[in-house]
């Protein structure tokens, strides 16, 4: 029996939706990481959320830690979660744990631009990626 079937496309049952989160291969667990976009990002980027990435800079908006921001250090995406930094809870005996986030709960305030491709408009680049392969095709 098969874990993960790339044919299915939607269910309503709850059990099936759970399986499809927690079987899938990590290509489609890094969609799964979306987090929406502050106002002035939604309006640059035209869309409302991105996948999150190491080196974003985010806020969170649920829990514990409502209002705090930081850059997200690590990603887990196994378990869909996200470590920020210098946000930790502090055990009894004084040793600091880290708290692992999950996308749904944050909002990116500022993207790591170290990669053009995600700084741009989706739009702009699949014109782009169109012009660059009918140039191939000419040549």
């Amino acid at each position: 029996m098969k874990k993960f079937s790339l044919a299915w496309n939607a269910s309503r049952s709850k059990r099936k939706q759970r399986k499809f989160r927690f079987t899938s291969p990590l290509h489609i667990k890094h969609k799964l990481m979306n987090a929406q976009l502050s106002e002035d990002l939604r309006s640059k980027m035209k869309t409302k959320s991105l996948p999150v990435r190491s080196g974003d800079e985010v806020r969170v908006m649920r829990g514990k830690f409502r209002g705090k921001t930081g850059k997200v250090k690590n990603i887990q995406l196994k378990k869909t979660r996200l470590h920020i930094e210098k946000l930790q809870t502090q055990k009894k005996d004084g040793t600091k744990l880290d708290v692992w986030f999950h996308p749904s709960n944050l909002q990116i305030i500022a993207m790591n631009t170290e990669d053009k491709m995600r700084t741009k408009n989706a739009v702009e680049v699949k014109k782009e990626i169109k012009s660059e392969v009918k140039q191939e095709k000419k040549k």
